[in-house]
């Protein structure tokens, strides 16, 4: 959760990225369509709750360096800069985002292949500017970021990468490491594998204190305001994983796109991520599920996710 706090960044680079001033991208007063208008005042409502909740926080406030905006990818085309949080509908987002950029080379997102949508040099991200254009394409351009509810993106994570069989290198870099360390009296061959973690040994391998000692925590888990740093970046628009497919109509809308490309339709529920949420965490001891939410309450407080009801810390 701490972020440096100082001018200088941890990795040597020269901080030379300005707090964004706010200048938000006005959301139109009265749509034509409800469910539009509907969709436009939630996420003006967001937006007025993240910058309350951020302005609650007396932290020491720091200057960005390029390397804090590596998560952010720049469409010049359409002057947009969204902020991919993975296990947030970030593939989807990137297809989206490839067709705009593409010069017609794609038409259809979902006939982009999901791997596709991650190699490197298909998009731009801010990071790969000089100061001088990154300070102004985060003052002219539509700023986005979608979030999701903090435990349920953790599990959805967990589930991708430990319980998968495709996803033997996750399992070598990190499970390996999670049994050795987590698993007492665990057999040579389990640990050599690292394919069977289980989701408290997850747990515990993340609320480790040795764990960000040695290394950044890994995209997949790692906090969203720690990777978009929304309390120095002003987004325009907050959306949600729970509400993704009208948020992600207002976001094409705002950009003057909609006609040139559709969000995917995913038909997933919320209920169903949250009682599986529920059924995981089970499994997780009252210790560990509060350090748990010590660890992600940022993401609580700044996204307005209200602490799950299973929760049983002490």
């Amino acid at each position: 959760m701490h972020e440096n706090q100082h001018g200088d960044h941890p990795s040597g680079h020269r901080s030379v990225v300005h707090e964004t001033p706010i200048n938000h991208t006005p959301l139109p007063p009265h749509p034509q369509d409800s469910d539009q208008s509907y969709a436009q005042s939630a996420l003006r409502g967001r937006r007025e709750l993240l910058e309350e909740a951020c302005l609650s926080q007396t932290r020491k406030r720091r200057v960005l360096s390029p390397d804090d905006l590596r998560h952010l990818i720049v469409d010049d085309k359409h002057g947009l800069i969204y902020c991919y949080v993975p296990k947030v509908a970030c593939t989807n987002w990137k297809r989206v985002l490839m067709v705009l950029t593409g010069d017609g080379r794609y038409s259809d997102p979902l006939a982009i292949p999901a791997h596709e949508a991650h190699v490197a040099g298909n998009l731009r991200t801010l990071s790969e500017f000089p100061a001088a254009e990154i300070n102004r394409r985060l003052r002219s351009y539509l700023k986005f970021v979608f979030v999701r509810e903090p435990f349920e993106r953790l599990v959805s994570a967990y589930r991708n990468k430990f319980t998968r069989s495709y996803n033997e290198a996750f399992h070598k870099r990190y499970g390996t490491k999670i049994i050795r360390r987590h698993r007492p009296g665990a057999r040579p061959g389990a640990v050599e594998a690292g394919a069977d973690v289980s989701f408290r040994e997850f747990i515990q391998y993340l609320v480790d204190p040795r764990t960000q000692r040695e290394e950044p925590l890994n995209e997949h888990w790692e906090r969203v305001h720690s990777l978009c740093h929304p309390c120095l970046i002003h987004y325009d628009v907050v959306g949600k994983y729970e509400t993704l497919e009208p948020d992600s109509q207002a976001v094409l809308g705002l950009a003057g796109v909609q006609n040139s490309v559709r969000f995917p339709s995913s038909g997933k529920s919320a209920r169903t991520d949250r009682d599986m949420a529920a059924r995981f965490f089970q499994d997780v001891s009252p210790f560990l599920q509060k350090k748990l939410v010590n660890m992600y309450r940022m993401d609580f407080l700044l996204f307005n996710y209200s602490m799950p009801r299973y929760l049983r810390t002490p």
